[in-house]
């Protein structure tokens, strides 16, 4: 491979990672209603064998208000399955049966779930930067293999390596930045 394919390459599976936490970010709970608060909980389907469905492949998502998520399933025999899936998440929330759809009053985060919450936003944090760290290896072994392979000179796998490293740096920090607004955002009351 040449070197500018390599840094591509990595630069992508970094910016995928960036992207995993920013997606797991959005489904932590910070006082306000939101449709991604909900819209990836797994749900058992009773009427399709038991099949798991994300809860966005099942059901319209609303927020009227910043306190209240309206779920409605598009199938109306599935909104026992729906509520009994919500229930069991473990995000804390209590459906309420309303007519044909659920209504989810989001409550006010206590000072200990909020702590809570940092807590689990950190070790997300944590997940994406081993994400970026494991496309930095992969694309420094890329490298080492085309070198060797005789496919690239040693003055390119160096500046590759130091390419992939800044490239590293940046996604590291920019997950830090997401994570600091996140925690300030789960710290305001």
């Amino acid at each position: 491979m040449d070197p500018k394919t390599i840094l591509a390459s990595t630069q992508e599976n970094m910016k995928k990672a960036v992207e995993f936490v920013l997606h797991e970010f959005n489904g932590v709970r910070t006082g306000k209603a939101s449709p991604a608060l909900v819209e990836s909980v797994n749900i058992s389907v009773s009427i399709y064998g038991g099949t798991h469905m994300k809860l966005k492949q099942l059901a319209a998502i609303s927020t009227p208000d910043s306190r209240t998520i309206y779920v409605q399933p598009h199938d109306h025999s599935t909104l026992q399955d729906v509520e009994r899936g919500l229930r069991e998440s473990n995000l804390g929330l209590n459906p309420i049966a309303d007519g044909k759809r659920l209504r989810i009053p989001v409550p006010e985060l206590s000072a200990e779930r909020r702590k809570d919450m940092v807590k689990l936003i950190k070790q997300m944090a944590e997940e994406g930067k081993v994400r970026v760290r494991a496309a930095r290896r992969e694309g420094m072994e890329t490298a080492k293999a085309s070198e060797k392979a005789g496919t690239m000179t040693e003055d390119d796998l160096k500046r590759v390596e130091k390419d992939i490293q800044t490239a590293t740096d940046a996604s590291v920090k920019e997950v830090d930045q997401h994570t600091a607004h996140k925690e300030k955002e789960i710290l305001t009351v």
